[in-house]
C-alpha cells in the first residue's frame, strides 16, 4: 500500500491512494526467489512489445513534484462507442484500482459512465491521503492499457461535478482537498498493487473501517457510510484484463546518475512470466500478506511488518535516528546528509522464506533540489517513515535500474500464485 507522503517547498507528493485497508495505520504468492544481496544489473535495454507501455518519471502536472511515474490509460463508454486516451496517470504499486480525475474526461464525460448503485443509491467513496483527501463517485467503464482490455471495469471518478457534498469525515483529516489534477499533481491513478480490491473484506462488514471513509451513498445529499461487498468495490484493473497478460505487470526505469536527471523513461509490461518481455529469471520473489498487501522488511536489526514497494511514494521511508541522517531544514520530513550515505535492509517473504538484502543511498533532498531545481527524478532522496516506526517504504528511487514485478492476487505465474513483489 503507499505510505503517507509529505508536502515540502520543494519536494511535494503527489498523495498516492491508500490501498487495501489497514486498521493499524492512523491515516488510512507464494513461490521461489533465493537470498541475495539486491544489487540488480541495471536494464540496458526496455521491454517492447504489444503488452508493453511507455512510463514517464516527471514533475507532473503543475511541474511541482519529483518521482512522479505516469503512464496513458484508455477509457471507453460500457461497450467503446466512445473512449479516450488520459495521460499522466500516476502508476501506483501502492494502491488498487484506477480513478481518473473528472477535470480530465473531456470526450468521455462522467455522466456518460453508468454508476455503481447499492441499496440506498449511487456509490461514492471517499481516499484520505497524508496531505489530503479525494472524493468521488464510482462507475463502469471499459479500460484499456497497451493491448490489455477491461470490460465494465469499476473505476473512481474523483471530482465528479454530481457530487452530492463532501462527507465531513472524509475532508476532516486534513481539510486539503486534492480533487483536480493541478492539486493532485495527475490525472488519475493506476493502482496496481499485488491486491485485488482496493478495500478487500473490511468493507464487506463494516461501514466505515478505521474513520477514514472509504464507501458512501447520499440519498436526498445526505452522505452515509456503507458496507461494500468486495466484487462490487473498485478493482485492480490488471486482473481484469483478458488474455493471458492479467496476471501482474513488470516495470523497469533505466540507472540514473547521482544527481539525478531532468525526466526519465522507462515501461510497464503487463504480465508476468506470460511473454519473452516479462520473465522473472532470477528475480527474488517475496510474497505478501494477502490482506495488507506487505512484506516483511528489517532495518539496522529492527523487525519491521509493514514493508512493500511503492512507486507512488517519490521517496524511500524510513526510521532512523543516525545523527548523519540531518533533517532538512528547507524540504522538512526528509533527510539532509552532509555526504551521501550507503544504507541496508533486508526483506524478507510474508510466509515463502525469501529474502533479500537491497542498498540505498541516501543523499541531501535540500542540496539536490537547490542545484539541480530543474529536475524531476532523483534515486536518493529519503524521509523519515509519517506512521511511526512500523513500516518501510521502498519508494520510486528503489525502481531506477531494476525490474520490478508485482503478482496480482488470486492469478497465476511459474513462479507461484500472487500476491507478491518480485525484483
Amino acid at each position: 500500500m503507499s505510505a503517507p507522503h509529505r508536502l515540502a517547498p520543494a519536494l511535494r507528493s503527489t498523495g498516492t491512494i491508500w490501498a487495501g485497508f489497514l486498521a493499524a495505520l492512523l491515516l488510512a504468492g507464494c513461490g521461489g526467489g533465493g537470498a541475495g544481496s539486491g544489487t540488480t544489473v541495471p536494464p540496458t535495454t526496455l521491454p517492447t512489445g504489444p503488452n508493453v507501455t511507455s512510463v514517464l518519471v516527471d514533475a507532473g502536472i503543475g511541474a511541482t513534484g519529483v518521482n512522479i511515474p505516469s503512464v496513458s490509460v484508455t477509457i471507453c463508454t460500457p461497450g467503446g462507442a466512445t473512449c479516450q486516451t488520459i495521460d499522466h496517470v500516476l502508476l501506483d504499486t501502492g494502491s488498487t484500482g484506477l480513478r481518473i480525475m473528472a477535470l480530465a474526461l473531456t470526450q468521455v464525460t462522467p455522466s456518460t459512465l453508468p454508476a455503481v448503485n447499492a441499496a440506498a443509491g449511487p456509490v461514492w467513496e471517499c481516499l484520505v491521503f497524508a496531505d489530503g483527501y479525494s472524493f468521488g463517485s464510482v462507475r463502469t467503464a471499459d479500460v484499456q492499457i497497451a493491448n490489455g482490455k477491461a470490460s465494465s471495469l469499476q473505476i473512481q471518478v474523483i471530482g465528479d461535478p454530481a457530487v452530492p457534498g463532501i462527507p465531513p469525515d472524509c475532508s476532516a483529516a486534513t481539510g486539503v482537498s486534492m480533487n483536480t489534477p493541478t492539486s493532485f499533481g495527475a490525472n488519475g491513478v493506476l493502482g496496481v498493487n499485488p491486491l485485488e480490491y482496493d478495500c478487500g473484506s473490511a468493507c464487506e462488514t463494516v461501514a466505515n473501517p478505521g474513520g477514514l471513509g472509504f464507501y458512501y451513498a447520499c440519498p436526498g445529499g445526505v452522505c452515509a457510510n456503507i458496507t461494500m461487498l468486495q466484487a462490487n468495490q473498485v478493482q485492480n484493473p490488471i486482473s481484469f484484463l483478458g488474455g493471458s497478460d492479467h496476471n501482474g505487470v513488470e516495470i523497469v526505469l533505466p540507472s540514473i546518475p547521482t544527481e539525478g536527471a531532468a525526466s526519465a523513461t522507462g515501461a510497464l509490461a503487463l504480465g508476468v512470466d506470460t511473454e519473452s518481455n516479462n520473465q522473472l529469471g532470477s528475480a527474488t520473489l517475496l510474497d505478501v500478506d494477502p490482506v495488507f498487501g506487505e512484506f516483511k522488511a528489517t532495518y539496522k536489526g529492527v523487525p519491521l511488518p509493514g514493508g512493500f514497494i511503492d512507486s507512488g511514494s517519490t521517496a524511500y521511508y524510513f526510521d532512523d535516528s543516525n545523527p548523519l541522517l540531518l533533517p532538512c531544514t528547507v524540504n522538512t520530513g526528509f533527510y539532509c546528509p552532509t555526504n551521501s550515505i550507503t544504507l541496508q535492509a533486508t526483506n524478507s517473504g510474508f510466509s515463502n522464506g525469501a529474502s533479500n538484502t537491497p542498498s540505498f543511498t541516501i543523499a541531501s533532498a535540500d542540496l539536490l533540489l537547490s542545484t539541480h531545481g530543474n529536475y524531476a527524478a532523483f534515486s536518493n532522496i529519503g524521509g523519515t517513515d509519517p506512521t511511526g516506526t512500523t513500516s518501510f517504504d521502498w519508494g520510486l528511487p528503489f525502481f531506477y535500474g531494476r525490474r520490478v514485478f508485482v503478482g496480482t492476487q488470486g492469478q497465476a505465474s511459474s513462479a507461484g500464485p500472487g500476491p507478491f513483489f518480485a525484483y
